[in-house]
């Protein structure tokens, strides 16, 4: 017999596969958005019991324990990530909602000020910041780009919510400090923990 989280992604992802039967836009995103933070209530699913971060010390600053395996549509992962941990600014290349469980993680919106033509180099400028935390939460369509930053003495559990598989994602790409583009995925992602099914 299956677990009961089994079945709540799955209705989760049901209701999210009929708004993203139709092109996510801004206004899909927030339907989504309020669907993910929904989720939340399920504590005695979803919490650092069940899901527990990296042991500080040991090497690891993030677990991404995946949550589904529904082939290319909408997939959902857990992150458990420890204070300190912070990620170059990057795309998504599809559309993607985080909404947290607990802790705070800081996530920088960039624009970029080039004209993209230069594949290994780009300039971006902060658009703004926000604390994404319990009750506020954060959406993105695929070419939107963010860092983020776990600061402070708590490690954090946020819902990720992709309209396809980031293990898929070949067009990711990141901005290092310095401008320099690099190829998110074979760079800088880590591999997911399976979690589905249990």
């Amino acid at each position: 017999m299956s677990h009961p989280r089994v079945a709540v992604v799955q209705a989760l992802l049901d209701e999210v596969r009929l708004i993203n039967a139709d092109a996510v836009d801004r206004a899909a995103l927030e339907r989504i958005t309020a669907l993910l933070e929904g989720l939340t209530a399920h504590t005695q699913l979803f919490n650092f019991d069940e899901f527990p971060p990296p042991v500080p010390g040991q090497g690891k600053t993030a677990f991404r324990y995946r949550l589904n395996d529904d082939g290319e549509g909408p997939t959902l992962y857990l992150n458990a990530l420890l204070p300190g941990k912070r990620t170059v600014a990057h795309n998504h290349e599809t559309w993607a909602v985080i909404v947290a469980v607990e802790g705070e993680e800081l996530n920088t919106v960039y624009r970029r000020e080039d004209d993209g033509r230069d594949p290994a180099r780009a300039r971006l400028a902060v658009e703004r910041e926000v604390v994404v935390q319990p009750g506020t939460p954060i959406s993105f369509l695929g070419e939107d780009l963010h860092s983020i930053q776990v600061s402070g003495e708590r490690p954090t559990l946020h819902f990720h919510l992709y309209g396809r598989p980031l293990e898929s994602l070949e067009g990711r790409y990141g901005v290092q400090d310095d401008g320099r583009v690099l190829a998110y995925n074979k760079s800088q992602m880590e591999p997911s923990i399976e979690a589905y099914g249990l």
